[in-house]
């Protein structure tokens, strides 16, 4: 490795979660090109980490666990990662890591072999010593790793002590006190790393970017490139710079190149099918236009009153069709789901005194409010739920009152959707 210039700063590049070549069996399942983009896009989020630390000369690479995810066993990935942190090696910055509850189960953790400017701390806290360069303070990097996937109890208390006059940075893989959608690992405050004496912590295991506290430094950069519609907006890592008077910049980076987000379409009055589905164009050139990342993934959802509102939940697949043809005429933009929660018009009213408006109102006022229906459809919704992967179980809520809550949800749309199969009073002729 080369000599560098002695500075009065120590600079560095503190990422988390990439979740290199995660699987997306959700999106797979439906749109093979979409998920490989995705996919991808997790490498590329990697390499736009890589090329930022290259570009700013920095002093280090920070990765704050979850690279992997999960047991991946694929020497390709491990190939992948091993030339990118050669690319870091060959320029002369370090990189440091920690590895998360993913990284603590995938074989590549124990396999790959690094360059020796990379050093990944292992199941027992250690505090490594930066070469002292003229002019600025000494840096020690401490850190732990989780030796099994589950870290029931905080880590906290296994650090080393800072080091005295040094300027000390820690990585941690955290939930902290707790995130919405993450699992508890290693737990504890932002007042207890606070009072640890640290100058900076390099967190990570929560997807949602933010800085707890900005003196002593407590960042969460978030995950790097969004993997569903649950992470949505850009994705980023940070460029930090630690002055020697202890002052420090935190600067956030975009690495996303696909970016999810929700886009709601106000059909409110319109009539006419091919007015619908422009009106959906432009509302994906109006997002497009404020996407920071390179690609737009939308979940499309249609609200308002129309005439179309039965339709718009009959024809599903054509409406899918109309809406992916309009994004790809805006360029660079993806449907990753479209529905509509639009209500009916007037025009589009369900006559009171037909046989379809008696039974809509059975349903709604018998069927959908018996106890013997709701424990059927609980169910049916809990066997599916059984023979799904366990990372998608979430989907069906977080416990059992969101558990019933989405069973009521689905069982609500499917009785509209009944309806909107029965009525035919906006039938227009197929395109």
């Amino acid at each position: 490795m080369g000599a560098r210039t002695a500075i009065s700063s120590f600079r560095f590049v503190h990422c988390a979660d990439l979740h290199i070549d995660a699987p997306l069996k959700s999106l797979a399942l439906r749109n093979p090109e979409l998920a490989d983009l995705v996919a991808n896009a997790t490498r590329r989020a990697f390499v736009a980490t890589v090329d930022l630390c290259l570009d700013e000369k920095v002093d280090a690479l920070l990765i704050s666990g979850d690279l992997y995810d999960g047991d991946q066993t694929s020497m390709k990935t491990a190939g992948f990662i091993a030339a990118q942190l050669r690319r870091l090696h060959d320029a002369g910055i370090l990189t440091f890591g920690i590895r998360g509850n993913h990284d603590a189960m995938s074989r590549i953790t124990t396999e790959l072999v690094f360059p020796n400017s990379v050093t990944f701390f292992k199941g027992s806290a250690g505090a490594i010593p930066l070469p002292s360069q003229t002019g600025r303070r000494d840096i020690v990097i401490h850190g732990i790793s989780f030796p099994r996937p589950h870290a029931p109890e905080s880590l906290l208390p296994k650090f080393k002590p800072p080091v005295d006059g040094a300027i000390n940075i820690g990585l941690l893989h955290t939930s902290l006190a707790g995130a919405e959608g993450h699992d508890r690992y290693a737990p504890c405050s932002v007042a207890e790393l606070a009072a640890a004496g640290f100058d900076y912590w390099a967190l990570g295991h929560v997807h949602k970017r933010q800085v707890h506290l900005e003196k002593p430094a407590i960042v969460m950069p978030g995950i790097p490139q969004g993997r569903d519609i649950n992470e949505s907006g850009a994705k980023s890592v940070s460029l930090v710079t630690i002055n020697d008077d202890g002052t420090i910049q935190i600067d956030e980076h975009r690495t996303s190149t696909a970016q999810f987000e929700r886009v709601a379409v106000d059909l409110s009055g319109v009539d006419d099918w091919s007015d619908a589905m422009r009106a959906i164009g432009r509302k994906l050139a109006t997002e497009r236009d404020v996407t920071a990342s390179n690609h737009l993934i939308a979940r499309v959802t249609l609200t308002g009153a129309t005439p179309l509102t039965w339709r718009l939940r009959r024809d599903t697949e054509l409406l899918l069709a109309e809406a992916e043809q309009q994004a790809a005429i805006v360029g660079n933009t993806w449907i990753e789901k479209v529905s509509s929660d639009c209500a009916a018009s007037h025009g589009a009213a369900i006559d009171s005194a037909g046989a379809i408006a008696e039974l809509s109102q059975l349903i709604s006022d018998d069927v959908l409010k018996s106890d013997s229906y709701r424990l059927q459809a609980s169910e049916i919704v809990s066997e599916l739920r059984g023979a799904l992967p366990r990372e998608l179980h979430k989907i069906f809520g977080e416990d059992e009152a969101g558990f019933e809550k989405i069973v009521a949800q689905l069982t609500s749309d499917g009785a509209f959707d009944v309806i909107a199969h029965l009525h035919e009073s906006d039938r227009e002729p197929r395109v």
